[in-house]
């Protein structure tokens, strides 16, 4: 297995959302599923922050994103259903099982860092980077399935794996040509539209744009409550108090650089770094404002998208009582 390190193709895009979300039980993408063990929960990202500045925080637009463990039961549907799609073409595969892999943060929103690292107790230890066990849905994606198998799965061609020039071998990457079209059928059958992923999701009637939707809000009311005065105030304050402390940083995520500026975020510089970040914004009660700005700008978002959002609420609630309903 080894870190998946530039995706350009549109096909690189679905596998490294197929194996990104858990390591197979074998190693590999192929071969019959041997693991029929219960998925370990006790690396799940809590829904709500259970410590640090954030805990107990939720912005409103939350409400429209699904949990990690909702993204588990849709995910897990979904790979039964394309296991079952690619045996009718006489393929069995071992599709990686969602949940043994999480990722930090329960949904895009990303609280716990979404104002710069707000916990001190992991900060005393990891100084800006993340625990171990909770980056493992980044880590290694290998080449798993054959050629053919992943024309099934996903109604494209399997992309170069390759280092870009002047790279080390350290791979695998995706890089340059996009993938083509998959063959129009196999062992006699004709291949789905999309190949058995997009089969999959049909099924479930799986909107991704959905997704899209309730990111781009955040994304936004994120950037807009930036430039409020209250919160350009707070973050004047976090700024001075870590000057005083010798820190030099406009805002925290200058500081979340420099922190990684000379090594993976844990050296001992970057611990004082990271630990003083955090007081400082306690100090400035920047998480305070901030979230609380936020908040107000996401209502207004609502507000404003209300037919368009309770529409994708109840598509999530759809799709995932369908999940629910494949055994």
């Amino acid at each position: 297995m080894r870190l998946l390190k530039r995706t350009t193709t549109p096909v690189a895009v679905m596998l490294a959302a197929i194996f990104l979300g858990a390591c197979s039980s074998s190693g590999s993408g192929s071969g019959p599923a041997k693991d029929h063990t219960p998925v370990d929960r006790s690396n799940w990202p809590a829904e709500t922050p259970a410590s640090g500045l954030v805990k107990g925080l939720e912005l409103p637009l939350e409400a429209y994103m699904s949990s990690y463990a909702d993204q588990v039961t849709v995910d897990t549907a979904l790979r039964t259903l394309q296991t079952r799609c690619m045996a009718e073409y006489g393929l069995t595969v071992d599709l990686p099982r969602p949940g043994v892999n999480p990722p930090p943060h329960s949904n895009a929103i990303s609280i716990e860092r979404r104002y710069g690292i707000t916990d001190r107790t992991r900060a005393e230890k990891h100084g800006y980077a993340l625990p171990k066990e909770l980056t493992r849905s980044t880590e290694p994606v290998d080449k798993g399935l054959s050629g053919v198998e992943v024309e099934v799965l996903t109604g494209r061609t399997k992309p170069e794996f390759r280092p870009p020039e002047g790279a080390e071998d350290d791979g695998p990457y995706i890089t340059g040509v996009d993938s083509g079209p998959a063959r129009a059928e196999y062992q006699g059958k004709k291949l789905h539209e999309g190949g058995c992923a997009g089969w999959s999701k049909r099924q479930l009637e799986l909107n991704e744009s959905d997704e899209g939707f309730v990111s781009q809000l955040a994304s936004t009311s994120l950037s807009e409550s930036r430039l409020r005065k209250p919160v350009e105030k707070a973050i004047k304050d976090w700024s001075a108090c870590m000057k005083k402390r010798g820190r030099s940083a406009a805002d925290p995520y200058r500081a979340m650089e420099q922190g990684y500026a000379n090594g993976d975020g844990t050296t001992e510089d970057a611990i004082g770094l990271a630990l003083d970040d955090i007081d400082c914004k306690k100090q400035a009660r920047l998480i305070e404002v901030w979230f609380k700005e936020e908040s107000a700008v996401q209502k207004r978002q609502i507000e404003e998208n209300k037919d368009q959002l309770a529409a994708v609420k109840t598509r999530m609630s759809k799709v995932l009582a369908a999940a629910e309903a494949v055994k």
